[in-house]
């Protein structure tokens, strides 16, 4: 993205925004955001991301849409989903999430201020805070296409099946029926639509609208509308009553980022963040730290096993992108060779894997989103995340819907039309 392209885009959020809340957004001082508007200082292009999902967020002016709601976060990983929500005045009453590592990473980002729990199986529904919406991104493994793969080849049970994974849709299910939220939002891999010729989708739905009675509306949305990366997932969403929520209402980018635009800079024009330093990328030499260059036996191999299922008629290889290139899905495996998404480095040099802050980026989180664990537990964490800015695009078309069904509950006043943000 040029600098002509930055700085209208930085011109647009200001029409919208403060100074001061563009650069707590992109991790900056208010008068380095003075400087760019000005033309002091060019308007860097990798402040396109963060740009742009200021854009997507609500007006500042006074509307319906300011009226906080109160939700929970169920299977919430590092909360991706959690911000899309945030973003629109929800505020979080208590959180569940089994793995150390992501809570970590959780509490590093969004405080300890409520009741967070481990594993939800045990914990009885009546405990679980009164709210307005459940949010949750339960397991995909069991219903994915390599964990489906990876379960066949080791004789184990998938879906509904697997006991350790596949049955904690019904743990969201007994909360939803004990608690009776004015709305939730579900998440999941694109493939639960055709899990088991699609039975297993079947008692997903009819569990939710025919024994709980909750209206309900599902799509696949592909994050590559908001950031520079193939990623399909199944959104289901429900509402206690009837509304007029559409999805027709929903926006999305017809022409997405590209992937120069969650790369590191080369030029200078790279931000320096405290609580990231030199850890990925030196600041001095311009230059991603060398570690994330592929080994010569690594890129040999890869090169290896590519050919070798070339030569099979096989699909099967390593995913080589460049700065207009929109990435394959990041897995939750990326740590182990980075082969879906390699970074192109010239002819001359070996291609190198995303640092963990191009995976945060390339996921849609802003840069002043902090990575407290190891990069093999943050590859993890991002690949097992969500596209932060389809939940605030889609968190966006529910809250209107939302505020209706709460104040309808509260002072008896019939469903209004909303007033969308």
């Amino acid at each position: 993205m040029s600098h002509t392209q930055s700085i209208e885009l930085l011109k647009q959020a200001r029409e919208r925004f403060t100074q001061r809340e563009i650069a707590e957004r992109v991790g900056k001082g208010t008068k380095t955001v003075r400087r760019w508007e000005s033309g002091e200082t060019p308007c860097p292009a990798m402040l396109e991301a963060a740009l742009r999902d200021m854009l997507q967020t609500r007006p500042t002016s006074l509307t319906t849409c300011d009226q906080t709601f109160q939700f929970v976060d169920l299977f919430a990983g590092i909360g991706g989903i959690r911000m899309g929500f945030e973003a629109h005045g929800g505020k979080c009453v208590f959180t569940s999430e089994w793995n150390d590592f992501s809570k970590k990473t959780y509490i590093e980002n969004f405080g300890n201020h409520h009741q967070f729990v481990g594993d939800i199986v045990p914990f009885p529904a009546e405990d679980v805070p009164s709210h307005d919406v459940l949010l949750g991104g339960f397991p995909c493994q069991p219903f994915s296409i390599a964990g489906v793969s990876k379960k066949n080849s080791l004789g184990r049970p998938h879906g509904f099946e697997c006991a350790t994974q596949g049955t904690l849709f019904f743990d969201v299910a007994r909360i939803i029926a004990t608690k009776r939220p004015a709305a939730f939002l579900l998440e999941n891999v694109k493939n639960l639509l055709s899990h088991d010729k699609g039975n297993t989708f079947n008692v997903i739905i009819q569990t939710l609208r025919d024994e709980l009675g909750y209206d309900i509306h599902y799509k696949v949305i592909d994050g590559q509308h908001f950031t520079p990366q193939h990623r399909e997932r199944i959104i289901i969403v429900g509402f206690r009553e009837k509304t007029g929520f559409s999805w027709d209402d929903i926006r999305l980018p017809a022409d997405g980022p590209r992937l120069e635009s969650i790369l590191h800079k080369t030029d200078g024009t790279e931000p320096v963040l405290a609580w990231d330093e030199d850890r990925f990328f030196d600041h001095k030499k311009r230059s991603v730290q060398p570690k994330y260059t592929l080994t010569p036996n690594l890129w040999t191999y890869l090169q290896g096993y590519a050919e070798k299922h070339r030569a099979a008629g096989n699909g099967f290889g390593f995913g080589m992108v460049f700065p207009d290139s929109i990435t394959r899905t990041l897995s939750a495996r990326y740590y182990k060779d980075g082969s879906e998404i390699l970074v192109y480095q010239g002819k001359t040099k070996r291609p190198r894997r995303l640092t963990p802050r191009e995976c945060a980026r390339l996921m849609g989180f802003p840069d002043t989103f902090k990575i407290p664990v190891s990069d093999t537990q943050a590859y993890r964490q991002f690949g097992n995340s969500v596209v932060m800015p389809v939940m605030q695009e889609v968190a966006r078309i529910m809250v209107p819907h939302i505020q209706a069904l709460v104040a309808h509950q509260r002072d008896g006043a019939p469903l209004a039309l909303p007033l969308f943000c």
